[in-house]
């Protein structure tokens, strides 16, 4: 029998609490059942196993994700919503680093996040629009502009930036600059 009071979403709702706190990593069913106090084989009852649990946390995020840049993106275009997208980002992989990290997650199209993941991606190309880029190109800078994104803010958060004088905002600005110049100026 299901202990009261747990469900699928609030188990999600603090698998997500559980990554901001010890890292994705650290999001595991026996994790998740001390903090509920029951044990391992209880939660089975909620979730089918711990890639269904992962793929919830990563599906929370990337739609928590796609809900702030929605934000960011209104309103703007070129690079004034390139900046205000990429600013999102970062902001979100600062604020929740376990919840970014399980952005990253590799989902099943079948999966729940999967819908959060296309809009993420809806968004970037929306972004795209603003420089007259179709396709294949847009493909193509889809996966520069996360690459690039994802890249900084990773090595950021590890620390990979610290050892300069010059900061990281300087940096972060001028990266974006570059990308508006990319974009704009795309090969043929």
């Amino acid at each position: 029998m299901a202990r009261a009071g747990i469900t699928a979403d609030r188990l999600t709702r603090a698998a997500v609490e559980l990554a901001d706190e010890s890292g994705f990593a650290g999001v595991t069913v026996s994790a998740l059942a001390r903090r509920f106090g029951v044990k391992d084989a209880s939660l089975y009852s909620h979730i089918r196993s711990a890639h269904e649990l992962r793929s919830r946390v990563a599906g929370l995020a990337l739609a928590e994700m796609a809900d702030r840049a929605a934000e960011a993106l209104a309103g703007r275009a070129g690079k004034d919503a390139l900046v205000a997208f990429a600013n999102a980002y970062r902001d979100y992989a600062r604020q929740y680093p376990g919840r970014y990290a399980a952005a990253q997650y590799p989902l099943d199209p079948e999966a729940a996040g999967a819908g959060a993941a296309r809009r993420h991606s809806d968004l970037t190309r929306a972004i795209l629009r603003g420089y007259r880029l179709s396709e294949p190109d847009q493909t193509d800078a889809v996966r520069l502009l996360h690459s690039a994104l994802h890249g900084y803010t990773s090595l950021e958060a590890a620390g990979g930036f610290s050892h300069h004088p010059r900061g990281a905002d300087v940096s972060w600005s001028r990266a974006l600059d570059a990308l508006d110049a990319v974009l704009a100026n795309w090969p043929a």
